[in-house]
């Protein structure tokens, strides 16, 4: 039997493709162990899926000082010890890394046991974490194609990110009776990730009164996010999140307002949904939703409003001339290389175990 580990953890968005991956993988005969951090996110999103899972020390790799900075090198020194005695133990043919500081000391001491590493980068420019992995990884899974100048030439491969077969499974009726919405209006979803997006929350409820002339909408707006005021108002639905309806939102909506997440802007990609990006400003981040979305709008998948420019009127304008023009951006979006990440990235999968 062909044997993988998979790893990744510390945000959902580093564990969740590697989730989208184990339905095909299954179906190819693998068998799948999980490799994480002793109590990290992943190990609670792993747990659905009956996967043995096996927990490692792990250490957060920092840009800023931080006291954890002269302890969290030892904590690494361990899971590398604790990694490579597991796969010594599991020998498995290949090792497949979403990234996230707990996959370092895996994909380094696979690479020092001759296991082969593929590894996935989800933002346009390497994180910290895969940029220690890129040496030794066989070869490296790319969203963007920015990101193949910024990797060693032979590593890079176009895939865009697994996303869960599901998401393209959704029920556009269903969505519209939990909302209470008719289907002779437009949907807009506006969606800021599982903590919401707080500036983008409060513009949206500012041009309601003006888009909902038009449209109507559903709001992810993130944990204790949802504005009691406006329970009542028709054509506008607060969730504070969704797990096993997100599916029928996402058929359900015309066009959706987001922010720039790499994973969040290839689910978009990969349902062909005419989007709005308001990337996190770099104040907030590292600048890699500022970038994922540059490309995004470069290769006509999206409109990016910058967020130090947003304000109430000019999200109504942008909306509109979306939802006007909503067909183009479709049609460019179909016509992408990265739609079908899942095929492309277990092919790959497959040819390094029989390499």
């Amino acid at each position: 039997m062909k044997k993988i580990v998979l790893t990744g953890g510390g945000t959902a968005g580093h564990v969740t493709p590697n989730i989208a991956l184990l339905p095909r993988l299954r179906e190819l005969g693998y068998e799948v162990h999980y490799m994480g951090s002793y109590d990290g996110i992943e190990k609670k999103l792993i747990a659905d899926f009956d996967i043995p899972y096996y927990g490692i020390s792990t250490g957060k790799f920092r840009r800023y000082f931080d006291p954890k900075n002269f302890s969290d090198p030892f904590r690494v020194i361990k899971g590398y010890s604790e990694a490579r005695k597991i796969l010594k133990e599991l020998k498995p043919d290949v090792v497949f890394s979403k990234g996230g500081f707990v996959s370092v000391p895996v994909v380094r001491a696979a690479a020092s046991l001759k296991i082969p590493c593929i590894i996935h980068e989800s933002d346009m420019t390497p994180g910290l974490a895969n940029k220690l992995c890129i040496p030794v990884a066989t070869k490296v899974c790319c969203n963007f194609p920015e990101t193949m100048a910024l990797i060693p030439e032979g590593k890079a491969l176009l895939t865009g990110s697994p996303i869960r077969r599901e998401l393209a499974q959704g029920n556009k009726v269903a969505a519209l009776d939990m909302c209470g919405f008719t289907a002779n209006k437009p949907v807009i979803m506006v969606i800021g990730g599982s903590l919401g997006a707080s500036s983008v929350n409060q513009v949206v409820r500012q041009a309601l009164p003006k888009l909902l002339d038009d449209f109507q909408v559903v709001h992810l707006c993130g944990k204790d996010k949802v504005d009691n005021l406006l329970l009542k108002v028709e054509g506008y639905k607060q969730f504070e999140y969704l797990k096993s309806e997100l599916k029928d939102i996402f058929a359900m909506a015309d066009v959706v307002i987001s922010r720039a997440g790499a994973n969040a802007i290839c689910e978009l990609l990969a349902l062909h949904k005419p989007n709005i990006l308001i990337p996190l400003p770099s104040a907030s981040s590292r600048g890699d939703q500022l970038l994922n979305a540059k490309s995004f709008e470069s290769q006509g998948f999206s409109i990016v409003i910058d967020e130090d420019y947003l304000t109430e009127n000019l999200l109504i304008e942008k909306v509109q001339e979306l939802f006007c023009s909503r067909q183009n951006y479709i049609d460019t979006m179909k016509q992408s290389q990265q739609k079908d990440a899942i095929s492309t990235i277990i092919a790959l999968i497959e040819e390094t175990v029989r390499a």
